[in-house]
């Protein structure tokens, strides 16, 4: 039986409303696996503005530099504590696990995990794999906060 005007006119607009109600229930859904990425500055700075995305058990991805004499790793156990740096700022962060090889002081490292008392207890982390390499993100974030902090406009 065919369809006349407004029938067809009635089906589309079903049809699209069916469509952007699914689009917006899988929006809500995939907003919960979301992990921002933030580097030691952001983070301090979030934690003053006392923003939901930081907030104490929050899972995100922590990213910049260990910084130099800061490692730590204890005895019998594979608890490694250090310090992530952008060169602004400081996130102490403690890790449960094997490193990876290539972990090490001065280079870049993206942890994910959450905060808890002001510390980053990580549950993943990444070193870079080689000396050219840093992840897109921590080089753009990097980029940015050492052109504001220089005044460079790039």
């Amino acid at each position: 039986m065919a369809m006349n005007k407004k029938e067809r006119l009635q089906f589309t607009l079903l049809i699209l409303c069916a469509l952007a109600f699914a689009t917006t229930i899988a929006l809500f859904a995939l907003r919960k696996n979301v992990s921002y990425f933030f580097t030691p500055q952001q983070v301090q700075e979030l934690r003053q503005l006392d923003d939901a995305r930081v907030k104490d058990g929050k899972v995100f991805r922590l990213g910049g530099l260990v910084k130099v004499g800061t490692l730590e790793k204890a005895s019998g156990d594979l608890t490694i504590k250090f310090i992530v740096t952008d060169e602004l700022r400081d996130q102490k962060v403690e890790y449960k696990g094997i490193a990876p090889d290539l972990f090490r002081e001065g280079q870049g490292v993206v942890a994910t995990g959450t905060l808890q008392n002001d510390v980053f207890m990580a549950t993943v982390l990444l070193a870079k794999h080689d000396e050219k390499y840093t992840p897109p993100e921590l080089a753009k974030e990097m980029k940015k906060l050492h052109g504001e902090k220089t005044g460079d406009p790039k």
